[in-house]
């Protein structure tokens, strides 16, 4: 792959990078409401089972959007250090190069189309 498109792909995946650190920084503020600060435990009145559940769904959902945020960090790191390694583009699968329409829609990918349909019909 030619450095100028590596350049492009590399400064891609930062902005992607910085973006999803930006959304994991707002749900690590969300998260640290405790139970008591979002019922409002300090009022005379009692929390209602129903209320305490739908706390605890949302804590789920946060939870779970978080931990797909850490993932997708995770490919987009791994993404940054095969273009320092010299093989971004490089399908891990077969080793054929990776066509650049792929990679601008999913620039953390390791797979061509054909590699990565052959794994998804494995699982």
């Amino acid at each position: 792959m030619e450095k100028k498109d590596l350049e492009f792909f590399k400064k891609l995946i930062l902005e992607k990078r910085a973006e999803i650190l930006r959304e994991l920084g707002v749900i690590r503020e969300s998260s640290k409401h405790t139970d008591k600060e979002s019922s409002g435990d300090d009022s005379t009145y009692s929390i209602h089972m129903a209320d305490h559940g739908t706390d605890e769904e949302q804590k789920e959902k946060v939870y779970y959007h978080a931990t797909r945020e850490n993932r997708y960090l995770l490919h987009l790191e791994e993404a940054l250090n095969r273009i320092e390694a010299g093989n971004y583009g490089i399908c891990m699968g077969c080793g054929n190069y990776i066509p650049k329409e792929r990679l601008e829609a999913v620039p953390h990918t390791k797979l061509c189309v054909p590699c990565k349909l052959k794994e998804k019909n494995r699982a």
